[in-house]
């Protein structure tokens, strides 16, 4: 398995299209959890975007997770993919 660290960006233009699209996306995100596929996530304080911790097969299967979002791509952009190695296990 490997660990991947995702940063989001969110264009504050597009706020409301991201606002209704958020109860999909949550929904998503906890399907994704009861797979065991993301650790956790949540958004930053200052309401600039996202941090999701996901733990999956590889770099293809969190694309694949990410294409699937159903935020708007306009409106939420993924900044940074990182993959992570933890010290300590989930």
């Amino acid at each position: 398995m490997a660990v991947f660290i995702v940063e989001t960006t969110y264009d504050p233009e597009l706020n409301d299209k991201r606002l209704a699209a958020r109860p999909a996306h949550l929904k998503n995100l906890e399907a994704m959890r009861e797979r065991g596929q993301l650790v956790n996530g949540g958004p930053l304080s200052d309401g600039s975007g996202a941090v999701l911790i996901y733990q999956v097969d590889d770099r293809k299967t969190l694309d694949r997770l990410l294409e699937a979002d159903p935020y708007p791509k306009d409106a939420v952009k993924v900044s940074s993919v990182r993959q992570w190695k933890p010290n300590f296990a989930f």
